[in-house]
């Protein structure tokens, strides 16, 4: 019975040891939010955003974490329903005790879970270009405000350069970005003395999959004379079809130029671009883009991809704008709560001014000391046959953003800094 009692008593000390370490096991992690549609209609873009969070946070782990703990991801999905990112924004802030998140794409996700944010005092750190006019204390901008990548883009296809357009047809998905974008486009192509006559703005629901009365009406447009260019701020998996019905109509760069502002490689991977080459994109970031930085970036990547087996990736790894933005973002957001020595969000908020990380387009880049957004270069890239961009125009370093445009005359007197609630 003695040993019996002994045996029960070793037993149950054991049983409480382990549910000690697994305690400090627990105590001893920094739990991080992934916040990108798995599933829907965003899923073709936000996956790999996804992919390469985690990738970033193994990384980081191997070489010790931060603060001495390991970081420890949660992955949700708001499969692409913009309530849905609220809710699961508000269950990683309140229930799991996230100290960041990383995640949404489109501008909708993006302003259904600032609210959160702001009333929980949470971290969000963004990865894609955007519209512009926000600026939150809690939110850290780390794609393109639209003075480093739409106006640019813009101001090309009006050059020689790039073929000096004189009318424009404004093509987008039917929500807060592109409507947004392009009020800020129309005000700058006014400036520029195209009157509306000469802008056709179009619109089609997120998921629209036909577009060969929308591809017809441009051929139309664009026959009326002038030198015509096309400003794509479609999002999603709406691209595929979009570049399919642009090939089938014979749509051709040197007769009618595309330029998208949320393509890139890896929405091209579903698309035959023998048709489309020429066609441009305006980004932050090409993989094509050759440096030491961005040569390592792709080895990282393809390693990771192959590991795991990522769908699509594991045979053909491909990286893009959005990507590195994410990849500096989670970076970036470890400096700083080293700097810190705090995840406490009010301290990395305050750490985070002025950090900067080599970024594989191949400049350094500065987290704004006021602004929450990056200083950025912007690259003007043609859709090459494999896929790839030839980067065509570049800026000749890193732009500072703008998140209230000078277009929009009611910003007139904003502060260029979140303002203190």
């Amino acid at each position: 019975m003695k040993r019996r009692f002994a045996l029960k008593a070793a037993s149950a000390a054991l049983a409480l040891s382990g549910l000690l370490s697994l305690s400090a096991f627990a105590a001893g992690t920094i739990k991080v939010g992934v916040l990108h549609s798995l599933s829907g209609t965003m899923a073709i873009s936000e996956t790999v955003l996804k992919d390469t969070v985690l990738m970033a946070i193994d990384e980081i782990n191997a070489k010790g974490g931060v603060l001495g703990k390991q970081l420890e991801p949660v992955v949700v999905d708001p499969a692409s329903n913009w309530p849905l990112f609220a809710e699961k924004a508000r269950q990683l802030v309140s229930s799991d005790k996230v100290a960041v998140v990383f995640g949404c794409w489109t501008s909708v996700s993006r302003k259904s879970v600032l609210p959160v944010f702001e009333e929980l005092n949470g971290l969000l750190f963004y990865p894609v270009q955007y519209e512009g006019e926000e600026l939150s204390k809690n939110v850290f901008y780390t794609g393109a405000a639209p003075n480093q990548q739409a106006i640019p883009a813009v101001e090309y296809l009006m050059s020689k350069d790039g073929g000096g357009a004189k009318r424009f047809v404004l093509l987008g998905t039917d929500y807060v970005y592109p409507r947004t974008t392009n009020k800020i486009l129309r005000a700058f192509l006014h400036s520029k003395g195209i009157t509306d006559a000469d802008i056709l703005e179009e619109y089609t629901p997120f998921g629209h999959s036909d577009y060969q009365s929308i591809i017809a009406k441009i051929k139309k447009f664009s026959a009326e004379g002038k030198r015509t260019a096309v400003v794509s701020t479609i999002n999603g998996d709406s691209n595929v079809p979009f570049y399919k019905e642009l090939g089938n109509q014979g749509l051709k760069a040197i007769d009618v130029p595309v330029v998208a502002f949320s393509v890139g490689e890896e929405e091209l991977r579903g698309v035959d671009t023998k048709p489309l080459v020429g066609h441009l994109a305006a980004w932050n970031y090409f993989m094509s883009i050759k440096n030491p930085t961005n040569t390592a970036f792709i080895k990282s990547w393809s390693s990771y991809a192959k590991a795991k087996g990522i769908a699509g990736h594991k045979d053909r790894p491909l990286t893009n704008d959005p990507m590195e933005a994410s990849y500096i973002g989670v970076h970036m957001w470890k400096q700083a709560v080293e700097k810190a020595k705090s995840t406490d969000t009010d301290k990395v908020i305050a750490a985070m001014a002025g950090q900067t990380f080599p970024a594989p387009g191949g400049f350094k880049s500065t987290m704004d000391p006021k602004n929450h957004h990056l200083h950025k270069p912007v690259f003007i890239g043609e859709v090459t046959a494999d896929g790839q961009f030839n980067v065509v125009w570049k800026t000749k370093g890193p732009i500072k953003a703008q998140p209230w445009s000078p277009f929009i005359p009611e910003n007139k007197g904003r502060k260029d800094e979140p303002e203190k609630k």
